[in-house]
């Protein structure tokens, strides 16, 4: 196979030109390729003039593919070997089933390579399966009635059934793969595979995570739904069982292994855990607010002329200001032609993510802006200070947009300019709890408050039209990841043996994709562990 980088094709071209192209790098004839598949696909918007697509793609041609790389002698060119995912060979030989501890990316990931090694996981999730979940959520963003066991953050699929999809990941890990290739077979589109920016959207998860939780089932795993972790089970520094409880009713089990894939927001699962003596650490997280601009508005800072092109689709930004009051600001998650969504998991709480759907055609963009919180500015010493950090500010949001779960909003321009926002402009905020008007100094810490409005003027010089007045803040985000780390060895393991902490709630990964990563890691870690 013949790896061909930086083709490219103008709006107007079709893809159908992608083998003429490849065979013009490759100096031979276009009869001689017999298969060609895209492997990466992305926008160029650099010059505004300009905004292109270009390709890697691989291609198998019926000719000596050594001699032919050699002989075009060009940089764009290499051979390449496709990736196939090897499941390593288990050496446990423990009677007991092993545990995973929620089903989001990581949970679901390490719970279906247990699966397919035959080892029959059993996985326990908090909250409810996704059909029961998302009229949970519908309930609580039309009549403000929070459940705290199914909501935005807790469920099968995780907190990230209700966002983007985002696929994006700063890690490297041949492991990338594994993850993309078993979610586009449960339902993601293809595109997922090859684009350079992958998303599957909030209405294509729900699919997606249904259909790896039937795979698991069929590999002889097990999902248990609406069953809460209560206790780790431990004696001599080794796992033994676990208690856990399903409609109110408790119950022992035998385990000697354990995945904790309890995400950023299981805070009563991280204080038992803290309770029993695990090894926790704080971890610089983030706060800040969702930004809400007209898509339009971002469609024309990045694609120029081209802004109303069929073939591009909503426009997306990733912005970042350093150094700024000696703290980074940056922009997270954004969704393109998406909404903003009120994410409380906890009563007398406020929280907002982001959400768009596949489509991505809603009128406004959103994104967090979002400031490092470092461990020095926690209130205290304590390892779950962060947490306890984070529910301050979530409070205070509650009480300051009225104590129904509103959130608090505010107009960009005002914000700079130091004025309680009393109307809306332009922009229609899309928060389905609703938005109460206010002041956001008057909720999120002055450190962050101060250097997102420097960030705001500065982004704006990046993004033309990010500091529009009318542009609308609705806070807080405080849950873009952990506070805390849950400590771990080179066999994934605290120091309770047996016990693995994994993906973002443990503070090994940091989205979708990366937790996925670390459930995989974390179920080879069983896989080898000869007990």
């Amino acid at each position: 196979m013949i790896r061909i980088s930086e083709i490219r094709l103008s709006l107007d071209e079709e893809e159908s030109l992608l083998p003429e192209k490849a065979a013009k790098i490759l100096k031979v004839n276009k009869k001689y390729i017999t298969e060609l598949s895209i492997f990466k696909k992305s926008v160029d918007a650099r010059k505004k003039d300009d905004v292109h697509f270009t390709y890697s793609v691989d291609v198998t041609i019926s000719l000596d593919e050594g001699q032919i790389v050699a002989k075009c002698k060009s940089p764009k060119v290499a051979l390449a070997k496709p990736y196939f995912y090897e499941l390593p060979e288990s050496k446990r030989v423990s009677k007991y089933r092993p545990v995973i501890v929620g089903f989001g990316p990581a949970g679901m990931l390490a719970g279906l390579i247990l699966a397919e090694a035959g080892l029959r996981p059993i996985i326990l999730e908090r909250g409810k399966d996704i059909d029961a979940r998302q009229k949970d959520v519908n309930e609580f963003w039309t009549k403000r009635r929070l459940n705290e066991e199914s909501n935005v953050q807790f469920g099968e699929g995780g907190a990230g059934t209700f966002s983007d999809g985002k696929l994006t990941t700063g890690i490297k890990s041949p492991f990338i793969r594994k993850v993309l290739d078993e979610l586009y077979e449960a339902g993601a589109p293809e595109e997922i595979l090859y684009s350079s920016k992958p998303h599957i959207g909030t209405d294509r998860l729900a699919v997606v995570v249904k259909n790896i939780r039937k795979k698991i089932e069929r590999l002889g795993g097990e999902v248990r739904l609406e069953t809460k972790l209560e206790k780790l089970i431990i004696y001599n520094g080794f796992v033994q069982g676990i208690t856990y409880s399903k409609n109110g009713v408790k119950a022992d089990m035998e385990a000697d292994s354990v995945i904790m894939a309890i995400g950023h927001s299981a805070r009563d699962t991280v204080e038992m855990l803290y309770d029993l003596g695990v090894e926790i650490i704080q971890k610089p997280f983030s706060v800040g607010a969702r930004i809400e601009h007209p898509q339009s508005l971002i469609n024309k800072a990045q694609y120029g002329k081209f802004a109303d092109h069929p073939k591009l689709g909503a426009a997306d930004y990733k912005l970042a200001c350093h150094g700024l009051h000696e703290r980074g600001a940056y922009t997270f998650c954004m969704c393109p032609g998406g909404t903003v969504v009120a994410a409380a998991s906890e009563k007398e709480g406020v929280i907002v993510n982001g959400m768009s759907s596949l489509a991505r055609d809603g009128e406004n963009a959103n994104s967090a802006l979002l400031v490092g919180i470092e461990p020095c500015d926690f209130p205290s010493k304590h390892p779950l200070a962060g947490i306890y950090y984070q529910r301050e500010i979530e409070h205070k949001a509650f009480e300051l947009a009225g104590g129904d779960y509103k959130a608090p909003a505010q107009l960009v321009g005002d914000f700079l300019n130091g004025i309680t926002s009393t109307s809306l402009g332009s922009v229609n905020p899309t928060c389905p709890t609703g938005v109460t008007l206010t002041s956001l100094d008057e909720c999120l810490p002055q450190k962050v408050s101060k250097t997102m409005k420097s960030a705001i003027v500065e982004m704006d010089k990046k993004l033309k039209g990010f500091n529009l007045y009318d542009a609308v803040l609705t806070a807080p985000e405080t849950r873009s990841s952990s506070s805390v780390r849950i400590l771990r060895d080179e066999f994934c393991q605290c120091n309770v043996r047996g016990v693995y902490p994994c993906g973002e709630g443990a503070g090994y990964a940091g989205g979708i994709v990366s937790a996925a990563v670390d459930g995989i890691k974390c179920a080879h870690a069983v896989l080898s562990d000869e007990h």
